[in-house]
Parts: structure tokens; sequence; C-alpha cells
């Protein structure tokens, strides 16, 4: 039987390019649809497959589900998604939805219709929303809900080495600014950076909740400013920029605020703590689930928890 690969070889193309040229022919050149089309029919793959889909009921896509488009943070995990189901003759279809109330869930029910399962990035939205949403089998990134796959990147573990760090470079007198207030990981975060700052001797205020903007970063800073703290950590680098940014133009020198290592790089602050998380891993994994989830829909939930490295100098922790 004739597989996507086969197709793609024929073709002289991609396997994902097979799939968008079958699926989504307008998002190709005439000539490359014209030639998959052409090297499908000569190996019988169409006919095949619809008689598969037919018969088992699958579609070949999965719906990755982001809150939105403007964050970068999940360009990556869409990368890395993308690129496992590719090697798997899948194809992935992204869909934007903040699961802010439930009345925008018959978009998932239409939605359901046309794809085989769900990856859902969904880091606010009560659990009840969410739930709901997975009408096929799915799985959460960087979020974990009783009885549902995840992948989550361990960043609360991460942040609470960045205190650890702080307080043994003698900062002692810490901000944390966090995330969205309904954010499943900034209610971790906050967790293990109050509970790191009492196991080390350390105080720290907590400020926000606020966006992880640079905007908000801005208007968190007069707070921040106020609190004179030793050092800051962000929820996220945006904030961190937007706080640095307001003692700068204010002539002041800004305390240490941890960031992503090439933004650490850049200033040029070897000794403050950077926070690396492989986005690009961590879609992969959450592909990987998925393809699991939809064979076996009754299996036992997984939940993934990856590493996610705090740097600072010339060494790792």
């Amino acid at each position: 039987m004739p597989t996507i690969a086969d197709v793609a070889a024929l073709a002289g193309v991609s396997k994902s390019t097979v799939s968008r040229a079958l699926s989504r022919p307008e998002m190709l050149s005439p000539e490359t649809v014209r030639r998959v089309h052409v090297a499908a029919e000569k190996l019988g793959y169409v006919a095949n497959r619809a008689a598969r889909i037919l018969a088992g009921g699958s579609t070949g896509v999965v719906a990755l589900v982001v809150p939105t488009l403007d964050n970068s943070f999940f360009t990556p995990i869409i990368a890395g998604a993308q690129a496992r189901a590719d090697g798997e003759g899948r194809q992935v279809t992204v869909a934007v939805h903040s699961f802010a109330q439930g009345a925008g869930l018959a978009t998932f029910e239409r939605l359901a219709r046309q794809v085989d399962g769900f990856i859902i990035v969904a880091p606010g939205g009560s659990d009840d929303i969410v739930r709901a949403a997975a009408t096929k089998p799915a799985v959460l990134v960087d979020r974990e809900i009783e009885g549902m796959s995840s992948a989550v990147a361990d960043t609360a573990s991460a942040f609470a080495l960045v205190v650890e760090h702080f307080v043994r470079t003698g900062r002692r007198r810490l901000v944390y600014v966090g995330g969205p207030g309904n954010s499943w990981q900034d209610a971790q975060r906050t967790a293990a950076v109050r509970e790191a700052a009492a196991r080390v001797g350390a105080t720290v205020e907590i400020v926000g909740p606020v966006p992880p903007t640079f905007a908000a970063g801005a208007a968190a800073a007069q707070q921040v400013r106020a609190l004179a703290p030793d050092a800051v950590i962000p929820y996220a680098t945006a904030l961190g920029l937007g706080i640095q940014h307001v003692y700068l133009v204010a002539g002041e020198t800004p305390p240490p605020v941890s960031s992503e290592r090439a933004i650490v790089e850049v200033l040029g602050a070897p000794d403050v703590p950077a926070i690396d998380v492989d986005g690009e891993v961590l879609g992969d994994v959450a592909a990987r689930l998925i393809t699991e989830r939809i064979a076996d829909p009754g299996g036992e939930p997984q939940r993934v928890r990856l590493a996610v490295p705090v740097t600072w100098g010339d060494a790792a922790r």
C-alpha cells in the first residue's frame, strides 16, 4: 500500500508538501499541486487514503490550539509538533482559542469533526472548560489536569534554582513579577519561588498578576522600584525587559533580572541566571503523546515533565 513518503519521493517534494497539496492546495503553487496529484494518482494513494479514512474514521490531522498567535513562546512549540507530525505522515492545523469562557466551545465541536485529536496550549481558563473542549483524544502543553495527558516544561523548579542562586550571591530581597492571574504555570512558579525563598532565608514580594508583555512590565516597574529589591524574577522575559527599560530611562541601574540566555548575553550580565525552555522539544513530546492517545484513547494518561536548565556564567544547573 503506497504511503505519503512514496508520493513525496515520486513528486520530488517533502511529506508535509504532499499533505498540504491534498488538503490545503491553496497554500501551494498550482505546479506543485499538479505534481503531487499526478504522483498520487500513479501510486493509487488518493483512493487508498480515502478508503482508510472511511473505514477507520481517521483524518490524519491534529489540531494544535493556542490562546494567541502574538506570543512568540508558542512558535517553537508549533514547529516541534509539526516536525514530528510530518515524520509520521500526519498534518497539524493551528487554531486559536483563549479558553476564557465556555461560549466559544462550539468552535471545538466543529473542529472535532475534522481532526483525530487535540494538542491544547491553554495557560488560562478553568479545568472544566478545557475538559469540555477535549471531545477527541487530547494532550495538554504546559498545564496539568487530572485524567489528561500532558507535556510540561518544569519552569517551577528552574525558578526555585534562580532564587537559590540570587541568595548565594548575596541578594536576599527579591521581587517576583507574576504572569496572568488565571495561568496554571504562574501558580506553579509563584509557589516555587515562595517555597525556595523560605527555605534559603530570602524575602520575596509578589507584584502582579500582569500580562506577560513589555508594556505590562513597564507599568509594573514603579511598584518594583518602590520595593527596592536586590533582584527581580519576572514570569516572562518581556516583563523583565519592560522593567529594566523604565530603570534605564530614569537614569538608574536596574537590579539583576533573570531572563533568557540570549538576553542575558546581549546585556553582558554573565552572573544573572538565565532560564531556557526548549519549545521545540515540548512540541515534539506533545505530538508523540497525542499519537499514543489516538492509537489508544482509553489508555492511562501520561504526564511528562521536561527539565528546564538554568545557567549563569559558564555554569549550568
